[in-house]
């Protein structure tokens, strides 16, 4: 059984080395474009005294996560067509969530008393965002991140059902032509991508963790 896999691994190594950049690929400019979208919004929200903008902006999050991947996908058709386009999109949509709500969560989290200190030292706006609001909050950030990039990886796989490619689309021509060996080969590819990828931005979070505190110390002297 194993030298089977092992010789399956050697033959098709070129096809699952293709699908695996794919699949990295599409799930790299999901996340990439929540990042762009979320963190602002979140920061905005964070700032924001209007209570019905914060609740509109979460309540349209939220139900972009309560539509089943296969809905969205194939409602995406007729706007997309297929291929990677609708698989990006519906992804960036589902990554939209965790990040907006731990970009908030991060700077409410702020000790209102270090800003105050801070405006009485003369701190701008622009620099009160930048040297003490962010990186106290950029462990949330990073954490909303490194979620949302594992569950991306995982739905990614769904994209080969509008042909999207990566590795999901191994795992359905395995199932198409009953093949164990591709099956199992792009599922550990896919299960391997999420935990590299979590164990990175794992190591990015504690980093940056360890400067939040040490950056908490220096405001709470101001």
């Amino acid at each position: 059984m194993w030298a089977d896999y092992i010789s399956f691994w050697r033959d098709r190594y070129p096809d699952l080395l293709n699908a695996t950049w794919e699949h990295l690929s599409i799930s790299l400019v999901a996340v990439a474009l929540g990042v762009l979208v979320a963190v602002p919004t979140g920061i905005y929200l964070s700032g924001s005294r209007t209570k019905w903008v914060q609740n509109s902006i979460f309540t349209i999050a939220n139900l972009f996560q309560t539509i089943p991947s296969l809905a969205l996908l194939a409602l995406l058709i007729p706007l997309f067509g297929i291929g990677v386009k609708p698989a990006i999109f519906a992804l960036f949509l589902y990554s939209l969530l965790p990040i907006l709500r731990n970009t908030y969560a991060g700077f409410q989290s702020v000790d209102p008393s270090i800003l105050e200190s801070a405006r009485g030292m003369g701190y701008g706006r622009t620099q009160l965002l930048l040297q003490i609001q962010l990186p106290l909050a950029f462990p949330y950030i990073i954490s909303g991140i490194r979620l949302t990039t594992v569950y991306v990886i995982s739905w990614t796989a769904l994209a080969s059902l509008i042909g999207a490619g990566g590795l999901g689309q191994l795992i359905v021509s395995g199932i198409g032509v009953n093949k164990t060996e591709l099956i199992v080969s792009a599922a550990l590819c896919a299960i391997m991508l999420a935990l590299l990828a979590d164990r990175a931005l794992g190591a990015v979070e504690k980093h940056f963790s360890q400067r939040a505190r040490s950056s908490k110390s220096e405001a709470s002297i101001i």
